[in-house]
């Protein structure tokens, strides 16, 4: 989503109010920030001014951050939502990345701090309080580059799960006896012609398969087809344009000719990617502007053209391959490289776990050796006679004294007679 596809036929009251903002109506982008995204735009479209500049505004002018400096003139009522979304969107932020720090600690990742601050791209986090004219420029500069990106890393994901499915496939067999992989790759043959044995598949956004739908989905006769009327019907949300989801439900009548859920030659995941390249094929002959949408006037342009009348059948993904062989072998040493290095580190884990473990046996030998030694110094002190202390004037038998002589610690026998040392100086 973009700021050309928030543009609504709503009516606008004079006066802003504060007004409590339902949930966005508007479909999913994919964004990690799609909530706060649509949340902003939603309100930015409650004031009138900025209304108003959207409306005249082109694709240049809000890539290169003119609309942006039009929040200076917003309501300050909106300002002020604006304020708690962005809020509330650096809450949700702090609780994201907190989340995963905790997680790659407890697994013992490297932790790429790039990558987490990449999270706040969309917003100038160094002000944490207030949206400010920087926040809504990082918003449409982020929204834009990341939906530009979004197709292509949808495709390579799908081309990964393409690869990954036919590297089980090929390892499965490689674990079979003769007969039965010859039995596994003539059912797999089998499957694969079943499923290109469809009906025409028109090509997408033509007279032959707009019609199609006109009759079948909308129940009118294909001979009182109307572009115009077309689009309106179409038009699911009313506001002037086709987005990229309204585009997407045309194509349903194609996809099913192709594909069942019920049948098991037939891979719902590549239904899907078959959607995708139908919208983009669409979006690049009609969507002059690059918007991502379809405006009415851009519509009723594309079916007077001379594409519109196109006779061809649409090349189905069965009709070319997800990937090249070299792409596979590629992929195959990536998985190789992968697990060898899940090997090494499994090793090198098990190498710790088992120096710890011996480490815990030597404390545990050791603190055994110290209770040991506590218990023999209990018992020899136990087993011990006790040693009286002796002090100066205590009998050691009854009616007997011990005498001592002054400055020696050593008590004079019984029988010693005391002699009488006279002082120098008395008489």
């Amino acid at each position: 989503m973009d700021l050309g596809q928030t543009r609504k036929g709503r009516l606008v009251r004079e006066e802003p109010q504060e007004d409590k903002l339902d949930a966005p109506q508007s479909a999913d982008t994919g964004l990690h920030y799609d909530r706060y995204l649509r949340e902003v735009i939603e309100y930015l479209e409650k004031d009138p001014h900025f209304r108003e500049k959207l409306k005249n505004a082109n694709m240049d002018d809000i890539k290169q951050g003119k609309l942006a400096k039009e929040l200076d003139f917003v309501h300050h009522n909106f300002r002020t939502k604006l304020d708690e979304l962005k809020r509330e969107e650096m809450n949700r932020l702090r609780v994201l990345i907190k989340a995963k720090l905790d997680l790659q600690n407890e697994k013992g990742h490297i932790i790429d701090h790039q990558a987490l601050l990449k999270q706040f791209e969309h917003l100038n986090h160094v002000n944490p309080h207030t949206f400010e004219v920087e926040d809504l420029d990082r918003l449409i500069q982020s929204a834009t580059k990341d939906l530009e990106n979004f197709d292509k890393t949808h495709h390579d994901d799908f081309k990964r799960y393409e690869m990954m499915k036919e590297h089980k496939r090929r390892e499965r067999l490689k674990g079979m006896s003769e007969e039965d992989r010859k039995k596994e790759e003539q059912h797999y043959e089998e499957m694969r012609k079943k499923h290109a044995d469809h009906p025409k598949v028109n090509h997408p956004g033509s007279q032959d398969q707009l019609k199609e739908v006109w009759q079948e989905s909308d129940g009118l006769d294909p001979e009182d087809f109307n572009p115009k009327t077309f689009f309106k019907m179409h038009d699911s949300n009313g506001d002037g344009f086709l987005d990229e989801s309204e585009l997407e439900a045309l194509f349903t009548k194609e996809l099913e000719k192709v594909y069942d859920p019920k049948n098991e030659e037939d891979d719902m995941v590549e239904m899907e990617e078959e959607r995708l390249r139908m919208r983009e094929h669409v979006l690049k002959e009609v969507d002059t502007n690059k918007d991502r949408l379809l405006s009415l006037s851009e519509f009723l342009a594309a079916t007077k053209r001379e594409e519109f009348h196109e006779k061809n059948e649409w090349e189905t993904l069965d009709q070319n391959p997800f990937y090249s062989e070299e792409e596979m072998r590629n992929y195959e040493q990536q998985l190789a490289n992968e697990e060898k290095d899940i090997n090494h580190r499994s090793t090198e884990l098990q190498r710790q776990r088992e120096e710890l473990e011996k480490k815990q046996q030597e404390l545990n030998a050791q603190r055994v050796e110290l209770k040991q030694a506590m218990d023999e110094m209990e018992k020899f002190k136990a087993q011990s006679p006790k040693t009286e202390v002796k002090h100066p004037g205590e009998h050691t038998t009854e009616g007997q004294q011990t005498s001592v002589v002054p400055g020696n610690s050593q008590p004079l026998p019984p029988d010693h007679q005391q002699h009488h040392v006279p002082v120098p100086g008395h008489s």
